[in-house]
């Protein structure tokens, strides 16, 4: 059974961009990506534990309004 692992900024970047996000873009305090009307920042950890990895997902999950399992994530 596939379980969540830390991720590096920049391969969340890059599967976030899988997902049809634009950016990321320079903000005040952090950068963030831009999905439609819809913004989803991006701290400047080198990389993610698996909380913050969880936290960030359920908030680009609520902005595309679908869930995204593990076996989804590992495979972008």
């Amino acid at each position: 059974m596939p379980r969540w692992v830390p991720c590096k900024r920049r391969l969340f970047i890059r599967k976030l961009r899988k997902l049809d996000f634009a950016g990321p873009y320079s903000g005040t305090r952090h950068q963030f990506m831009i999905f439609g009307p819809h913004r989803l920042s991006i701290p400047s950890n080198a990389e993610y534990s698996v909380p913050q990895l969880r936290m960030m997902l359920r908030e680009a999950e609520d902005i595309i309004g679908r869930s995204i399992s593990v076996d989804e994530w590992n495979q972008l």
